[in-house]
């Protein structure tokens, strides 16, 4: 009755989260007794936070994170932000134009525009995480993590489109001068606007301060190949991978572990914020605005001026992230990420003489891979260097996927053109 009491708690153990901080194990695996009471221990200590999955105890890692692993439910977390704001947004673009409309002010309609734009890229930055969700393919092997890229750049393209148009429509009033504007309801729908993003700032902030710390495991091993063999076969491997599962379950790697999550926190959900700061800044323009036609009704040119100040305000706001979604397509080198130390790093491992082939780009703006070309006097070193790197690039440089191929050190090497490091 007690061993099969045993086989079930082990197989219930099997599927149970393990706490970072359980430091109960089971020191005796012969005594049943003593191997229910620990089985029995270890459920009273599990935590589960924020729905994140903790490595289970009997379950050894190979070749990937466990931050990688977690992906998924990080994703969810953000799509649930992300439909949150799409919903409020909706709400409010609806007042706003019937707002615009009532007062005819352009400047509401710029700012309802900007929503639109806003909630546009709210929705195409959820289909975008649902499909970065999905598996790689053999055609797609690399999954679909830039249909994120594709899809923010669609939302700028669509936000200056709209800009373009609202920027004519504000030549043309100031030209015929022929406008007249409700500033009350201009008032009341800007004032209204203000509060509104205040509430879109709470629900994407809280988001983007709390959703991207979720408890991780210890384990820290980044994707690692040769020309010889896998990392995961190795015992080197094997005990380097116990070392850190021992090490992990202190406080200090939790929190260490907590911070590189952080560094890696969703772009969409980012952009959002963002987005919405712009538009707090332009309500806050729109209510000044009506404030000064309701005392000073000469002054209405302050309608379409406003409409030029948000339009620039909107070219900047999306600015940096067209630039930074062309350095993902252009393969660029991360700006966080620096060549000439990684190049360093890598070569002072032991048994590494030299480092060529390094190329450093970028999967998404969050997700950043490597690969390089590692010469050895002596390949006996090989599955250590592997090991050495791969753990180096992800604790120092937050590398996502990094790849090294260990080769013999020839005397040729030096002087070869396609071996020599790149120009700046």
């Amino acid at each position: 009755m007690d061993k099969q009491n045993n086989n079930n708690n082990n197989k219930e153990n099997h599927y149970q989260y393990q706490s970072i901080t359980n430091n109960n194990t089971n020191n005796n695996i012969n005594n049943n007794d003593n191997s229910s009471n620990n089985n029995n221990n270890n459920n009273n200590n599990i935590e589960l936070s924020n729905d994140v999955a903790i490595r289970p105890a009997n379950v050894e890692p190979h070749c990937h994170t466990w931050v990688e692993l977690n992906e998924p439910l990080t994703q969810r977390f953000a799509v649930r932000q992300l439909v949150k704001a799409s919903i409020l947004c909706l709400v409010f673009i609806i007042a706003e134009v019937a707002g615009g409309i009532i007062a005819n002010s352009l400047a509401i309609a710029t700012d309802a525009a900007h929503l639109l734009g806003d909630l546009t890229s709210f929705v195409i930055g959820i289909c975008a995480l649902l499909l970065a969700a999905r598996a790689p393919t053999k055609r797609m092997s690399f999954g679909w993590y830039r249909a994120e890229i594709m899809g923010a750049m669609l939302s700028i393209l669509i936000i200056w489109l709209v800009t373009v148009i609202l920027c004519y429509m504000a030549v043309m009033r100031i030209v015929n001068n022929n406008y007249v504007i409700n500033s009350l309801v201009m008032m009341i729908t800007g004032g209204l606007a203000v509060l509104f993003n205040l509430c879109m700032i709470f629900v994407l902030g809280h988001g983007h301060s709390h959703s991207h710390n979720p408890p991780s495991s210890p384990n820290n091993h980044s994707l690692a190949s040769s020309t010889a063999m896998h990392s995961a076969e190795q015992p080197d491997a094997a005990s380097t991978s116990n070392a850190d599962v021992e090490s992990g379950r202190s406080s200090g790697q939790s929190e260490k572990m907590k911070l590189v999550q952080k560094k890696q926190s969703d772009i969409n959900v980012r952009a959002a914020f963002i987005h919405v700061i712009g538009d707090l800044v332009q309500s806050v323009g729109v209510f000044l605005a009506a404030v000064i036609i309701y005392f000073k009704p000469e002054w209405k040119i302050a309608d379409p001026i406003c409409t030029f100040i948000f339009s620039v305000l909107v070219l900047i706001t999306t600015g940096k992230i067209l630039k930074d979604l062309m350095q993902v397509l252009m393969e660029a080198v991360p700006t966080n990420v620096p060549f000439n130390q990684v190049k360093e790093q890598l070569r002072a491992i032991t048994g590494v003489k030299e480092i060529h082939n390094l190329r450093i780009w970028s999967l998404t703006t969050t997700k950043v891979a490597l690969s390089a070309h590692v010469a050895l006097e002596n390949l006996q070193q090989s599955q250590q260097v592997i090991t050495q790197a791969n753990q180096m690039l992800k604790d120092k440089f937050n590398i996502y996927e990094s790849t090294i191929q260990v080769e013999n050190y020839v005397n040729g090497m030096d002087d070869c053109n396609k071996c020599k490091e790149p120009k700046d």
